[in-house]
């Protein structure tokens, strides 16, 4: 018998994508169970794993976990984290880009402004959290974007206006 079709479609066991410890395959299931987070069933109809008690949704690129969300907030707060981590590595991030999945679920939610040139807008720009938001080339051109969710481009450096400190002013 081949041992691999004893173990879910992602191996004997997986790194948990809410604490990133080892967490093992419970051999003929589609199921890994996290000591602290619970039980997690693969799909292998569509590739991803899902958090039972939750019901929240995860796919793999690169060997990293990319929670699949249903509801802008789950981006936004996602993005904001990210933001978080660049200013404690000491850079500041210069624009967001989105995966094109997400841009009718992002659309009520991005602020939008526009340039004042003879009183009539040639474009309206999106920014989240003070950054201009670009959405994702089409995933025929670039596969990653099917599953991860979002990339900052980055530069050395404190953010100007970091957004955060705003709440506390």
């Amino acid at each position: 018998m081949n041992l691999g079709l004893q173990y879910p479609m992602f191996g004997p066991e997986i790194q948990c994508p809410h604490c990133r410890q080892t967490i093992p395959a419970l051999t003929l299931t589609d199921t890994y169970l996290c000591s602290r987070h619970g039980a997690f069933e693969a799909n292998p109809k569509n590739g991803e794993l899902i958090h039972l008690q939750s019901g929240r949704h995860w796919r793999r690129w690169n060997n990293e976990w990319y929670r699949q969300h249903t509801h802008p907030d789950g981006i936004r707060f996602e993005i904001h984290e990210a933001l978080d981590k660049l200013y404690t590595q000491g850079y500041r991030a210069t624009r967001v880009i989105i995966a094109r999945r997400y841009q009718e679920l992002m659309g009520g939610y991005l602020e939008r402004s526009t340039p004042w040139r003879s009183g009539v807008p040639e474009h309206t720009s999106a920014r989240l959290y003070g950054l201009p938001v670009e959405f994702s080339s089409d995933t025929s051109e670039d596969p990653c974007w099917e599953v991860i969710n979002f990339d900052l481009e980055k530069e050395p450096g404190v953010p100007v206006r970091y957004p955060y400190f705003r709440l506390f002013e």
